[in-house]
């Protein structure tokens, strides 16, 4: 695949960025797809290696060398169908996907991998550039009825697929705007939501129904979960009226912090924090939580942590310090150990180069305050032996904060949604389904009702998502019709 010495003849190419300086000025993309003779360049890369492991780095095992040699060859309307065949959305994963594919790569062994990442880039907005990416409507109706709750990648993945099978999908999503956490979870900065509503409007013109502000479920949601329904939906009402129902929400329940103080303003989780920021940008008039001037904590160090470090930045915050309960990772993993998967290694982020403090084996032990606002924060520092941690003595150490973010990650599905359908849930507390095929993949305990994406697997990436919506909906399909001649 690709050029037979490609990989010995050209370097890799990492895709341009506007200046960290310049782009924390605003709230638009800063990263520069490659122009055509870079990407074919970069497919030129792609080694005939006999077994392509990037593939199966892949969750939605994307046909990476195929793309890339077609790519190299400048057959790029043909590169996009073989990209479109596994990834309903590679527009999204093009941006936000970490790319365990590359870590995969067999040219990562002693060197630097395939840009796979930015081939797809490429590909993708190429694509939408030349008016190739149309709608795809069904030949034939079939007079079916799917319901989908929750408008993530995993939801849409799912309604786009069963749609073009020839179902009546409609997507009900809780808040006033379809997208989930494409929506309002990742900043603009990672992804202008146009990329989203260029998607929605060629679904509905397949015949995918959006309804919007509409909680399905029963019950108050837990704190820092963004619900701004207008109206709610009896989960009996959905399956009495439609003949499969398929659950495909976030996992979005925060994990809190239970130390003292945490009860003082200026504490919040990260999904109060950044969808305010989120609805500015789309034009909304509300008042963001605002980190102008002030010193930042973040608690988490993963990417909704780093999400909270570059809308800080943008802010305007005097100073942003993140904090992470793990110890710093290697700079660089021992390859021969972990090759091809994904390694545990210090990354950083584009918000980071914007400007932070990362501080690792750091426990927040509270959170002190002032006429009832936070105004700073007490930690300890960790020894970790064995996997097990302990604190140091004397380590002990103050830091202004004036403003708290909560990233620590996410525990499972609100429980009021799955309470209300009566769906049996895991030990971790996520919709209990499994993916074989006996006596359906993908479906719970209740009848006619599935489970896909985040809500059955908990917090992951939206590749994974997308995943689990495409192949939900080919057990959905099967289980209406018989049989599916939709995709795994």
């Amino acid at each position: 695949m690709g050029k037979i010495t490609g990989f010995l003849e050209y370097q890799r190419l990492a895709e341009a960025a506007e200046a960290p300086q310049s782009r924390i000025q605003h709230y638009r993309e800063f990263v520069f797809t490659l122009k055509p003779e870079e990407a074919k360049v970069q497919g030129a890369r792609c080694m005939d290696c006999g077994i392509p492991f990037c593939q199966t780095g892949c969750p939605i095992n994307n046909i990476i060398p195929d793309w890339n040699d077609l790519v190299y060859r400048g057959n790029f309307r043909q590169a996009l169908d073989t990209l479109h065949s596994t990834n309903n959305f590679p527009e999204f994963t093009g941006r936000v996907c970490p790319a365990p594919c590359e870590a995969a790569c067999t040219l990562n062994i002693n060197s630097d991998p395939v840009g796979i990442k930015s081939i797809e880039h490429f590909i993708i907005d190429y694509g939408w550039e030349q008016g190739w990416v149309v709608p795809q409507p069904p030949a034939r109706k079939t007079g079916k009825r799917v319901a989908i709750v929750g408008s993530g990648p995993a939801g849409l993945a799912a309604a786009q697929q069963l749609a073009r099978a020839g179902h009546e999908v409609t997507v009900f999503e809780k808040n006033d705007r379809i997208g989930g956490l494409l929506r309002y979870g990742i900043p603009d900065f990672k992804m202008e939501k146009h990329l989203i509503d260029r998607r929605l409007a060629q679904m509905e013109a397949e015949g995918v129904r959006f309804r919007p502000g509409v909680f399905v479920g029963r019950g108050p949601l837990p704190p820092g979960v963004t619900n701004l329904a207008t109206e709610t939906v009896e989960p009996e009402l959905l399956i009495k009226e439609f003949d499969a129902v398929l659950l495909a929400g976030g996992a979005e329940h925060p994990r809190d912090l239970p130390v003292p103080g945490r009860e003082l303003k200026g504490v919040h989780f990260a999904m109060e924090f950044l969808p305010l920021q989120n609805r500015r940008v789309a034009g909304d008039p509300v008042e963001v939580i605002s980190a102008k001037g002030k010193h930042v904590v973040v608690i988490g160090g993963g990417d909704t942590g780093s999400d909270c470090v570059g809308t800080s930045n943008r802010h305007g915050a005097a100073s942003v310090t993140q904090f992470e309960l793990l110890p710093q990772p290697p700079e660089k993993e021992n390859k021969a150990l972990t090759w091809p998967n994904w390694p545990l290694k210090l990354r950083t982020s584009t918000s980071h180069e914007e400007g932070a403090i990362r501080d690792w084996s750091v426990m927040t032990k509270e959170l002190i305050g002032r006429d009832g606002q936070v105004v700073g924060l007490r930690a300890v520092r960790l020894d970790w032996k064995d996997g097990k941690m302990s604190e140091i003595p004397g380590s002990e150490f103050e830091i202004k904060a004036d403003l708290v973010l909560l990233a620590m990650g996410f525990l499972h599905p609100v429980s009021p949604v799955l309470e209300a359908f009566g769906v049996e849930r895991d030990a971790r507390g996520n919709a209990k389904a499994s993916t074989d095929d006996v006596p359906h993949g993908y479906a719970t305990n209740v009848p006619k009702v599935f489970a896909a994406g985040d809500m059955r697997r908990g917090q992951s990436l939206v590749v994974w998502a997308i995943r689990e919506g495409r192949q939900a909906a080919r057990a959905i399909d099967a289980y209406l019709m018989g049989s599916s001649n939709l995709p795994r």
